[in-house]
This record gives structure tokens, sequence and C-alpha cells, in this order.
């Protein structure tokens, strides 16, 4: 069957992907930074606005799925901004686009930290962008903070000059299978987005699966169109899983939780980065009963202070309440954290500096942790179901 051999493909080398990112860091490393000490005076005048850069998606497939995370990153600088910002100085952000390719994402670091000067990168997605970012980190001295994939390839880097700010695919995957499993659903099916991401997290599923006692009964890949879901999820069928974990992203998402919903008829889980703003809205109806694992507390309910000022933050700005926003939200929320420790003098080390010494962050009620042997700032994940109308249940 197709899912036997597309699994082999899974676990094969993937030659060309290290080649590129071994020709990404080579590059890096071979460009040397002569204006990084004029990009280093202007950041430390303590006068004008603290820049920070931004290299993400505006363009391509994915900057549908960005852009509200993006919109509340905005909303929560600008609210710091109206309080007085570090000291007087405001935080402003300087955006590019990079088209979600990692080639783009370097030349956008290079041109943020050597042209405009700015103290940190911010807010990068994708793990073959960040995997290219993290040589040129030190050789700039400048920290990148918060990112948008939980690949454990980033922890395992142990890189310096990253921190991070939510949980990893990995701890989301313990979550969900271990909530199958209290809920007896112990014979679990995959389908997995063919592409980097799916093939990096299908290992992590299948570890997650054995190690809690559960059954593999297999794997199926789906293109990143969904061009074959409906055939993904017939073969998943004759396997009579109890229920089935969905990684992807993206288009695939919505055409393979349709396909599900024709073929299958188990409970499906998927992870923080399958159920975004723009997938739910173009699923509608049909996102009903998928189960996300959420690495933040939900925004909708206000029993806590960090979601009542983020609910008056989006009536402020005419913006919705949800999880992409405040996804955005709290990762500026750490950052402006940051730039608040180090000082209206901040540079790029002072704010690794900052960084590491704040300890216990509580932005009210959800916490974060970091030091110098801990730049993970969380691994909170929690489990959220889609009710009637396409939207999260309270």
């Amino acid at each position: 069957m197709h899912s036997t051999s597309v699994r082999h493909q899974a676990g094969a080398p993937d030659t060309g992907r290290r080649y590129t990112l071994h020709r990404i860091a080579a590059g890096a490393a071979t460009l040397a930074a002569p204006v990084l000490a004029h990009a280093q005076a202007r950041s430390t005048s303590a006068q004008g606005d603290i820049l920070v850069g931004r290299s993400s998606a505006l363009s391509g497939p994915m900057a549908p799925f960005l852009a509200p995370i993006h919109a509340g990153q905005d909303a929560a600088i600008a609210d710091f901004n109206a309080g007085g910002g570090v000291a007087g100085r405001k935080v402003r952000l300087v955006t590019l686009d990079d088209g979600f390719e990692p080639q783009r994402a370097l030349a956008n670091a290079h041109k943020l930290v050597e042209g405009e000067g700015v103290v940190a990168l911010f807010g990068q997605a994708g793990t073959s962008q960040v995997l290219a970012l993290l040589p040129y980190l030190p050789q700039a001295k400048t920290p990148l903070i918060a990112v948008y994939t939980g690949s454990p390839a980033l922890r395992a880097a142990r890189s310096p000059w990253l921190f991070t700010t939510n949980a990893s695919y990995a701890d989301e995957l313990a979550k969900v299978v271990r909530n199958l499993v209290s809920i007896q659903s112990t014979r679990i099916g995959i389908a997995y987005e063919n592409n980097d991401f799916g093939k990096l997290a299908l290992p992590l599923a299948e570890q997650a699966i054995a190690a809690e006692g559960a059954t593999l009964v297999g794997a199926h890949a789906i293109d990143s169109s969904g061009k074959d879901a409906g055939e993904a999820a017939k073969a998943m069928a004759t396997l009579q899983p109890h229920a089935m974990l969905m990684v992807a992203a993206g288009p695939s998402v919505v055409a393979y939780v349709r396909a599900h919903r024709a073929h299958l008829g188990v409970p499906l889980y998927t992870l923080s980065l399958g159920a975004g703003t723009q997938v739910l809205k173009a699923l509608g109806s049909d996102a009903r009963g998928l189960a996300v694992a959420r690495t933040t507390p939900s925004p909708l309910r206000a029993t806590m202070q960090v979601t009542r000022d983020f609910q008056a933050s989006m009536k402020q700005h005419g913006l919705e309440v949800n999880y992409d926003h405040f996804v955005g939200y709290l990762d500026a929320r750490v950052l402006l954290e940051g730039l608040r420790a180090a000082g209206p003098g901040v540079t790029g080390p002072g704010l690794v500096q900052a960084m590491e010494g704040l300890n216990r962050l509580d932005l009210g009620g959800h916490t974060y942790r970091f030091s110098a042997q801990n730049h993970n700032g969380s691994s909170y994940v929690d489990i959220a179901v889609i009710g009637p109308g396409g939207t999260y249940m309270r």
C-alpha cells in the first residue's frame, strides 16, 4: 500500500536539504560584517527608536497563515509604546519579506542587522529558516527571540543566541497521545505532510505513541497541496484506527480534514501549527470536533490578567480574539520584557543577558522561565476542541 512506500521515503536521508543548509551556513560564515560596528553604534545610542528585525512570509502560500500572528505582535508593541516604551524609546519592527524561503531569510537577517542596526531578530517562521540563521547569530552578536517552529533540532543546537517561547513538537505530540490513551484510543494512525516539517514530526509521533504503550497502525503522507488527501484517508480507513493524528499545516489541512470526515469518522487530532485562523475559516463547520494541541492558554477565557489585557488590546485595535493573535501578542510581550530589562542603551549581547536574567517571567497568569542554562521559555500544552461554526469551544 501507499502507506508502506511513503513511510520509507520519510525515513530516507534528505541529502538535498542537508546540502542546501550547509550551503546557507557556509554563505553566512564567509560574509564578514565590517558594518556591524556601525550598526551596533546606532543601536546603543539610547536615542530614537529601538529597532527589531522581523523577516517573515509576507508573500507566498504561507503569508495568510502568518498574517494574524504578525497582527498580534504589532498590537502588543503598539500598546507598549503607548505606555512609554523603554524609558521613552519606542520599539519599532523593521519587517522584510522572505517568502518562507531559508536563503531569503538569511539575506534579510544581514540587511536587518548590518543595514538597519536592529538589536534583535524576532518571530522567524520555519525550521529550515531558523537553522539557516543560527550560524549567523554569533557573528552578528544578535539574538533571535520567538520562532514559529517546534523542531527539536533547534533545541538540540543549544545556540546561546536563540530564545524560544513555545512548546516543542515533541511536547505537543506527547500531550496528544497521552490524551488519546486516557480515553482508550490506543490504535493510532498518522497522516503527515510530505515535506520537511512532516518528515521531522513523523518519528517524534512514532516515539510518543510507543512511549505511551499505544499502537501505530500505519502512516500515510499527504501532498502539501492536499491533492491526494482523499487517497490518504481511504488508505488509513482500511487500517481501522481508533483515532488519527494529522501532522500538517496550511492548505493540506483543509483538504485532509474534509477527506477524513468523509472516509474515517474517528477522532482527529493535530498540532498547533495545523489549526490557524485561516484554516478554520476555510473549513467552517467541517472543523467541528477537531482536537488541537495549543501552546498557550485559551484567549477566550478572561480568567487571567494576561487574557484580559489581550482581549482589551484586540478591542482597541479592532482585531478578533483568537489563538493566532494571542500567540503573536504573547511572543511580543516576552520580547518587550527583555528589552525593558536591558534598558534604553540595549545592545544585542545586553539583550541576551537581560533575557537570561528574566528567570520566572509572569505576564499575568501565564509564565515563562529563562536562564543562562535554559533558553526554552515554555513547554505549556493544552488540548482545545473546535465547536460549532469552526470556532474553539470555551
